[in-house]
């Protein structure tokens, strides 16, 4: 099952996918437009019969009739033999389908398995030699200017994950969360939490531990609110439900994962904290929307 690190930055890339175009534009000098539409595309590559193949997530620069570049971005956490061939897989796929180049981008949290991925993936195709583009924690700047983490508040997260345990990063980023809409710095407070060592949660938390508006972390769901007046208890309570709501529809689209009305309307008019807070909770692993409301059979 995918982990919270490789679910959070595949919604880094689908909630921006614009990213992905800068990430390769400036750190691997691929000549990208700077102006062309992008957009998430469909991950499936399969070629019936066979084996369920998907990418985490693939991205198109340039009009749907005309694509001009496409992106694969894949979020690897450990060295996996079988996944090289797996890529070239995709690139070839994915070129088929466009009939432009293709690129395979591919973020590794530690130095160990980026220098793995690193390496040319040789096929028995003639010519036909995949060079990954590796984002590991060399590529991944560290951000400690606030105003820099809020011109690509994505990299900030991704900051955090690389060199959270220095302080001014972590600090950078919130921040940069300070300056956000009031909707949006909740969600992204959720994914550099959720990416972040330990040792970057904590200084979050200690950080946080002073704030006024709500964040879903665990030490958010546990001290938001502490201090405020008896008399204000019940109109706090609603303020969370109402915010938490807005927050498992925020998730889901991050996710790409369509909330149609009537579902909107059910998620937005529960009153029952519990059950939204299982709903967030599910909704930063689900793949599809009846993933959310699936029956409890635990």
């Amino acid at each position: 099952m995918p982990s919270p690190v490789h679910d959070t930055l595949n919604a880094l890339f689908r909630n921006r996918p614009a990213l992905a175009v800068e990430i390769l534009r400036d750190a691997f000098d691929v000549d990208l437009p700077t102006d062309a539409l992008v957009e998430v595309a469909g991950n499936d590559f399969n070629d019936r019969p066979s084996k369920d193949l998907q990418a985490d997530t693939v991205i198109v620069v340039g009009p749907r009739q005309d694509p001009i570049h496409g992106i694969i971005v894949e979020i690897q956490q450990k060295k996996e033999d079988d996944k090289l061939t797996t890529w070239a897989r995709y690139a070839a796929a994915l070129w088929l389908r466009l009939k432009c180049p293709v690129v395979v981008l591919t973020l590794c949290p530690t130095t160990s398995v980026a220098t793995w991925a690193a390496k040319p993936i040789v096929t028995s195709l003639p010519g036909f030699v995949l060079q990954p583009r590796v984002v590991g924690p060399d590529r991944i700047p560290v951000i400690t200017d606030p105003s820099e983490a809020m011109d690509c508040i994505e990299l900030a997260a991704m900051s955090v994950m690389m060199h959270g345990q220095q302080r001014a990063v972590t600090e950078a980023f919130v921040a940069a969360l300070s300056k956000l809409a009031d909707d949006d710095a909740p969600q992204y407070y959720e994914y550099g939490y959720r990416l972040a060592s330990l040792v970057a949660r904590r200084i979050m938390e200690d950080i946080m531990s002073s704030t006024a508006w709500p964040v879903y972390s665990p030490f958010a769901k546990e001290h938001f609110g502490k201090g405020k007046a008896e008399g204000k208890a019940e109109g706090k309570v609603e303020g969370k439900v109402e915010g938490k709501a807005e927050a498992v529809i925020k998730i889901l689209k991050a996710r790409g994962i369509s909330v149609p009305q009537d579902a909107h309307d059910r998620i937005t008019r529960c009153t029952d904290l519990d059950q939204i807070e299982e709903w967030i909770d599910r909704a930063v692993t689900a793949t599809a929307l009846d993933d959310l409301f699936a029956p409890n059979t635990a």
